[in-house]
């Protein structure tokens, strides 16, 4: 399984993770996976950077095939609610102000 990770949140995916599958042709059902390896080149996309992230199924399913697609979380901890509303942008933030620093 190849789940396509947004550089921004990179960080916080590491080998050994836990998460779910959920395909588009099988929405009702959702698949537990495990985060295999991450690739270290990124790959623009859509206006954005994502790195490879491979995954396989915890549990063998007879279901898939191959070019499914569909939506994968990665269990990456808990945190406040506050943090994961404003994240991103204080992330923003602060490149932009280091930006301007220089």
């Amino acid at each position: 399984i190849v789940l396509k990770v947004d550089e921004r949140e990179i960080s916080y995916v590491e080998p050994g993770q836990q998460g779910s599958l959920t395909l588009s042709s099988l929405s009702q059902q959702s698949l537990p996976i495990r985060v295999e390896r991450i690739t270290s080149i990124a790959k623009a996309e859509d206006g954005s950077n994502f790195f490879r992230v491979e995954a396989s199924l915890v549990e063998a399913a007879g279901v898939l095939r191959p070019g499914m697609e569909g939506i994968g979380k990665i269990n990456a901890g808990r945190e406040r609610m506050v943090w994961i509303w404003t994240h991103e942008f204080v992330d923003w933030l602060r490149l932009w102000v280091w930006s301007w620093w220089q």
